[in-house]
């Protein structure tokens, strides 16, 4: 298929969110889009720091967050291929500090926690489906109140006391998005006896031919991190000294790499490619087909992200009003969503405003990389669902001509 003459389209996407003078604009963005042989756009538009003035590059460096949960998910299928992990095993047989924690039921008059065993072991296949009883404090008030009240530390922290949190509710109750790939990133660790960069290392990245992704950043890439900018309430961006700690306590599955767009296209391609990646084989496809289909029961629904810290996530949804669905580890579109993405697709998002979505049926994936809080940023999701929906306009466009 030519794709020569999508270019355009997608630049015009990428001029707009970056070049308004309203005070909605984003400060720089990368954007890619990949079919299953290589990248056929790459686009980088405004600047890494509003304060330095210093450009976009498409080797610009992010911290990815939560677009970091599929990756550590695929060093859980891993170990599940190798015999070495039983999906639905107690995880406390791997990570043995989830057999510590308790269920908090509520606070007493005292402002205490109220806290009980659970009635049954999490396992690892809860982890990957956000079903196993973990949140987080921007999106929850309960660990929001433990957080303030508590001293829960926030997992951005990266040590392994964040890690230690109350259950929010028994294992398999409900689905509500959390640290649970932390926690099978702990796993990963258990089963394979070394921490989880060496693991994603010698396992993922090189099979990948990734090697500009990673928890702690060299000099290099350092010098090429972007900025995380808070936007405030009358619109204005402000240039952060927020960063993800290099050289963490724990490394976090759920959301501590850093990496440049580019790389993360390979990881897309290689599930476009049914486990096949640049360098060798990652997943067996037969282990991709089974981790891209929804994986939660009847009673467990993919729910809207009540944003409770309102500088770090505005409440968010993608698609409000279709259904959507969780796999190994990604959310799935049920129905065909307004940009065009097919049902069955898969796709997520990081708390800086950045976004993926692979399109197994087409053959294509994208990636939109931002640096800004809090998540739900109107411009930058807004930017990103409009690159989107040129994509698919594009592609019916070519297949119609």
């Amino acid at each position: 298929m030519n794709t020569n003459g999508w270019k355009p389209t997608f630049d015009a996407v990428l001029d707009r969110v970056t070049q308004d003078e309203m005070a909605a604009r984003v400060p720089g963005v990368v954007a890619m889009v990949t079919d299953r042989q290589g990248n056929v756009y790459e686009g980088a538009r405004g600047l890494r720091d509003l304060g330095t003035g210093t450009a976009m590059t498409a080797d610009t460096v992010f911290a990815i967050f939560s677009t970091t949960k599929a990756i550590g998910g695929t060093a859980v299928l891993q170990c599940v291929e190798e015999g070495l992990l039983d999906l639905d095993a107690p995880a406390k047989e791997y990570a043995p500090g989830l057999g510590e924690l308790q269920v908090l039921e509520g606070f007493g008059a005292d402002g205490a926690p109220r806290l009980r065993p659970p009635k049954s072991d999490i396992t690892t296949r809860q982890l990957l489906l956000h079903t196993a009883g973990f949140g987080y404090d921007f999106f929850n008030r309960d660990y929001l109140k433990m957080a303030a009240e508590h001293g829960q530390p926030s997992v951005v922290t990266a040590c392994r006391e964040a890690l230690m949190t109350p259950l929010l509710f028994d294992p398999g109750a409900r689905w509500e998005y959390g640290s649970n790939i932390d926690w099978a990133g702990q796993v990963v660790e258990g089963i394979r006896g070394k921490r989880l960069s060496a693991v994603l290392a010698e396992h993922v990245f090189a099979p990948l031919g990734i090697t500009d992704m990673a928890f702690t950043r060299s000099p290099d890439m350092k010098a090429r991190t972007a900025t995380v900018h808070a936007r405030d309430a009358d619109g204005v961006l402000t240039p952060m000294e927020f960063a993800l700690p290099d050289n963490p306590e724990i490394d976090m599955a759920g959301h501590g790499l850093y990496g440049s767009v580019g790389e993360y296209m390979k990881f897309i391609r290689m599930w476009l490619n049914d486990g096949m990646g640049q360098n060798g084989r990652v997943l067996k496809p037969e282990t991709v087909a089974m981790a891209v289909q929804n994986g939660l029961e009847p009673h467990q629904k993919v729910v809207m992200l009540p944003g409770v810290i309102p500088s770090l996530s505005n409440d968010a949804e993608f698609f409000p009003g279709l259904s959507k669905s969780w796999a190994l580890t990604f959310m799935v579109n049920d129905d065909e969503a307004p940009t065009g993405r097919p049902a069955g697709a898969l796709g997520w998002a990081g708390l800086a405003n950045l976004f993926y979505w692979i399109d197994r049926q087409n053959g294509f994936g994208g990636f939109w990389a931002t640096q800004i809080l809090p998540f739900g940023d109107a411009a930058s999701f807004g930017g990103y669902l409009d690159f989107e929906t040129a994509f698919y306009r594009n592609l019916h466009q070519s297949r119609a001509a």
